[in-house]
């Protein structure tokens, strides 16, 4: 503690000690939770250094980010990619909410495809494996408080599965006050909204308080596989756990090659030595344009993460996890809070022989919005044994964009508006506002527009074949 707050005006370190007390009264988390939320607390405080000196970074080489085509093959035989897999846990990020898709409850339970949800689809792909070689790769999810009754109830759904299933939440900590700089939950408010779980940044700390990790190591398991649990794409890459294992890295983040639609996600640098990921919150203004740029940055964070357990428990334990925090002001209830966040992808420059892997774009299938839903439920891909495969048939490299107005935004509109989903495999964009409604059997070819006129309800006919056309009304079939 002692060096965090070394850094402290008199008044900031006036306004720590005494939200110290407040937290200290709070009996709604652990002591765990308390010391870490007034240690992050203290770091923002001390204004420690988010920004980087521009003309220190480094584009990393093949050595440091090695191309996926680089890595040794899998060794033969299925005794030796059991002996792989037995050192293996799969974590999934599963604290966030499907609110924003219109859904109540964890957003792993929304259907992807088939009737199968983000969690059926995981427990089946690692179900494939363990049956196929042999081993038992157990499933973590992280819940957060939003997530953790409901999750624990699904899960009860794949009791007989082969898969071993384990939760643990991450940390739960108050919002911040702006104004006095009092926790939120001390001010009367008992409502979940007075909390808030801190980021992915948090799941090398949870993962070791909720003793989870210990009885990992103590089984014999060596990697965890971490990944959201929205990102279709993440799944066990053999490859990958060998390359790690063979050269002991401890930490590898997965990147992929960025397109216009990814400019501003974090991209790994080297910087005074080490490996790091850059954010652009971390960018200087002046330099915003240029972290954007594809010529420059060239890959973005995936957040697969690979890591190495034993290497979680020294700096966890050396309390030596201090990764960039990221501010995150909210309203509730009209009262402006803060919230301090920090990303697991950020965690890199601390670990041991560190490394990026640049993998092919289908490890990144995030499905963020119903926009990717209407990807991945169309004629684009296939589901065969839990996995999601793009048609060899579509030509170009890059998915269709696809822009839905407010009307789908929610999961139960976006299925209600479509008699089926239309085929995408040649369609290069699509744009669609107001009251649209789509039949049966419609393809969309090129670049395609369809706005209705306000207040006009537009339908789509059945079978309706449209290429590289703007539709405002029946009059444009």
């Amino acid at each position: 503690m002692a060096s965090a707050t070394a850094a402290l005006s008199p008044a900031d370190a006036e306004k720590l000690s005494k939200l110290q007390s407040d937290v200290a009264a709070l009996d709604q988390i652990s002591e765990n939770e308390k010391s870490g939320f007034i240690n992050l607390v203290a770091r923002y405080l001390s204004g420690e250094a988010q920004y980087v000196e521009w003309s220190k970074i480094q584009t990393p080489t093949d050595e440091v980010v090695v191309p996926y085509d680089a890595l040794a093959p899998v060794p033969e035989g299925p005794s030796e990619i059991k002996k792989l897999l037995d050192k293996l846990v799969v974590l999934k990020l599963n604290g966030g909410l499907g609110t924003t898709m219109g859904c109540t409850g964890p957003k792993s339970v929304i259907e992807v495809r088939n009737g199968l949800t983000f969690l059926d689809l995981i427990v089946i792909q690692i179900e494939s494996l363990n049956n196929e070689y042999g081993c038992k790769v157990p499933l973590l999810l992280m819940n957060s408080f939003n997530t953790h009754d409901d999750t624990s109830k699904i899960v009860e759904r794949y009791a007989n599965s082969n898969v071993e299933i384990h939760t643990f939440n991450q940390s739960q900590y108050p919002r911040l006050v702006v104004e006095d700089f009092k926790p939120l939950p001390s001010k009367g408010n008992t409502g979940k909204d007075a909390w808030y779980p801190p980021g992915h940044g948090d799941v090398f700390p949870s993962l070791k308080n909720s003793g989870k990790l210990d009885a990992l190591i103590s089984q014999g398991k060596e990697y965890v596989f971490v990944a959201n649990s929205d990102n279709l794409g993440a799944i066990v890459d053999l490859r990958i756990l060998n390359h790690l294992v063979n050269n002991k890295n401890e930490y590898c983040m997965e990147v992929t090659p960025k397109t216009l639609a990814d400019v501003k996600g974090g991209t790994l640098i080297s910087y005074e030595g080490k490996v790091q990921l850059l954010e652009i919150a971390q960018v200087p203004d002046e330099h915003v344009s240029e972290f954007k740029s594809i010529q420059k940055f060239k890959i973005f964070n995936t957040n697969n993460l690979w890591v190495n357990l034993l290497a979680i428990d020294r700096v966890v334990g050396q309390n030596a996890l201090k990764t960039e925090i990221i501010p995150n002001p909210k309203e509730v209830d009209g009262i402006k809070v803060l919230q301090l966040e920090t990303a697991a992808g950020a965690a890199i420059k601390f670990f041991d022989h560190a490394v990026g892997a640049n993998v092919p774009r289908s490890r990144f299938l995030p499905v963020k919005a119903t926009s990717d839903l209407l990807l991945v439920q169309s004629d684009l891909y296939t589901l065969s044994g839990g996995f999601v495969t793009r048609s060899p048939s579509r030509t170009n490299p890059a998915n269709p964009s696809i822009e839905l107005g407010p009307e789908f935004k929610k999961v139960g509109n976006f299925l209600s508006r479509f008699k089926s989903i239309p085929s995408i495999i040649e369609l290069d964009s699509l744009k669609v506002t107001g009251d649209v409604w789509f039949g049966a059997g419609v393809v969309l070819k090129g670049k395609v527009t369809i706005a209705a006129k306000p207040g006009v309800k537009l339908e789509i006919p059945d079978n309706a074949v449209i290429a590289d056309k703007d539709i405002n009304g029946p009059e444009d079939f």
